[in-house]
């Protein structure tokens, strides 16, 4: 299953060469930041599960600096942030915000996503505390949830050794 992986990922120059990656230099040139070991991948999925649950723009600048700070596997937390794209945003935050209202004890506002100046001045600024705090709390449980997941995974794969 890791060689099929290795085969299906881009390489270290296609990523190396993102635009919104650059911005870390060289030290994503490391070859610390590319092993397919357990570890690195486990920290990978962590690194980019969370990420992908943060409401911010560019997920992938987040991903790939905790990927960075933890060792990870850079290409794996840079990828796995693409679980939250635009068609599954909606849901995702959705969630994130009733998790956050459950957290708070927040009262229910009206919540729909919407990419305007008008919807960040109202809506976002009664939404934003309960909709932060749930997406930490379901970015923390997901990875949680990758982590041991490849471990597991893996501890159960023949040839692990």
């Amino acid at each position: 299953m890791w060689n099929w992986l290795k085969k299906k990922l881009p390489t270290e120059h296609d990523i190396r060469q993102h635009k919104y990656l650059r911005v870390f230099g060289k030290i994503i040139h490391s070859p610390n930041y590319w092993h397919m070991h357990t570890e690195c991948v486990a920290r990978a999925f962590a690194c980019g599960l969370f990420s992908g649950f943060m409401p911010i723009p560019f997920q992938m600048v987040l991903a790939a600096a905790l990927a960075i700070v933890s060792r990870a596997n850079l290409f794996i937390a840079v990828i796995l942030v693409w679980f939250s794209n635009p068609l599954t945003i909606p849901p995702i935050f959705y969630f994130c915000y009733r998790v956050g209202r459950w957290v708070l004890h927040a009262p229910k506002h009206p919540f729909k996503i919407e990419l305007s100046l008008q919807w960040l001045q109202t809506t976002f600024l009664i939404i934003w505390k309960p909709l932060l705090v749930g997406s930490v709390v379901c970015g923390i449980i997901a990875a949680l949830l990758g982590y041991f997941g490849v471990k597991i995974v893996r501890y159960f794969m023949p040839g692990k050794h």
